[in-house]
C-alpha cells in the first residue's frame, strides 16, 4: 500500500485526486493540503511514499517545495503548465500529469510509481545484511528517466556516456542506448569514481570496458572508440601507469 498526499490550491483538483485514488487498491490518500506549507507540516508528522503536487501555487510553488524535502518521497507533478515538465524531471519526478487529466492518465502514472516502489523494496529485501561496522556497499543500479518511464540500469553494464547538450546518452553492454535528461557533470558525480572516468568534456568511460588506447583514442571494442580530451590526457595516463604494468 502506497501512502500518499495531494497538494493543490484548487479544491476541485483535490477532490478529483481523492476520487481517483479511491479507485486504486494500492493507494491510500492520508491527507489533502491546500498549500506547500501545510504539506510540510503533514510530512513532518507522517512520512508518505508518494506526493501529488501542483506547481503553480502561492507562497511556495510545487518545484520549490520538492527542492526543500531532504527525505523525498516519489513525486508526481500535476499542473496546467507544460513548460515546467523539464524542471519536474530534473527533480526525479516519477511523472508529470498535465491538467486536465483523466483517470486513465492518472492510473498510468501511479502504476509507474508502484512499479518503482516494488523494485526498490525487492532490492532492499534481497540485499544481504552488511557486516557490523562495515562500510555500505556501492549501489549496483542507477535509476534514469527516459521515454516517460523510470529505468533501473546496472552500473556495470554502462560502457560509456556521451553528452548531448542537456541530455546524456548511455551506451550499454548489450549494444542498446538510453537517452536521459541529465548533465554529464551530474552523472559523473553519481557514478563510482573507481569505475568511471571523465576522459573528454563530452565522454565518461567505464574503465573496465577499455580494450586499448592509442593517439588520443580509447577503444571500447574493435571499432568503437571515444576521444581523449587534451585536458584529461594526463589524468588518464596516470591511471594507466598506476594500474597496469607495461610488458
Amino acid at each position: 500500500m502506497l501512502k500518499c498526499i495531494a497538494i493543490d490550491d484548487e479544491p476541485l483538483a483535490l477532490r478529483q485526486i481523492a476520487a481517483y485514488t479511491a479507485k486504486i487498491p494500492y493507494l491510500q490518500l492520508v491527507a489533502t493540503c491546500n498549500n506547500a506549507l501545510e504539506a510540510q507540516q503533514q510530512l513532518a508528522a507522517q512520512p508518505v511514499d508518494l506526493i501529488f503536487v501542483d506547481i503553480n501555487m502561492p507562497d511556495l510553488n510545487g518545484v520549490e517545495f520538492v527542492r526543500t524535502l531532504t527525505e523525498r518521497p516519489m513525486v508526481i507533478f500535476t499542473t496546467a503548465y507544460s513548460e515546467y515538465a523539464i524542471e519536474g524531471f530534473r527533480l526525479d519526478a516519477v511523472d508529470y500529469l498535465l491538467k486536465p487529466f483523466g483517470f486513465s492518465d492518472f492510473s498510468r502514472s501511479v502504476a509507474k510509481a508502484n512499479s518503482l516502489y516494488e523494485l526498490r523494496r525487492n532490492q532492499r529485501d534481497s540485499a544481504p545484511e552488511p557486516a557490523p561496522e562495515a562500510e555500505p556497499k556501492d549501489k549496483e543500479y542507477i535509476s534514469v528517466k527516459a521515454d516517460y518511464k523510470v529505468s533501473l540500469i546496472k552500473i556495470a553494464d554502462i560502457v560509456y556516456l556521451e553528452s548531448e547538450g542537456e541530455y546524456v546518452r548511455m551506451h550499454l553492454a548489450d549494444g542498446s542506448t538510453i537517452t536521459t535528461l541529465f548533465r554529464l557533470k551530474n552523472m559523473e558525480t553519481a557514478l563510482p569514481s573507481e569505475l568511471f572516468m571523465r576522459v573528454h568534456r563530452s565522454y565518461i568511460v567505464n574503465l573496465r570496458c577499455i580494450r586499448s588506447y592509442v593517439k588520443g583514442r580509447i577503444f571500447l571494442s574493435d571499432t568503437e572508440y571515444v576521444p581523449i580530451g587534451e585536458n584529461y590526457k594526463e589524468a588518464f595516463q596516470r591511471y594507466i601507469d598506476t594500474n597496469f604494468k607495461n610488458l
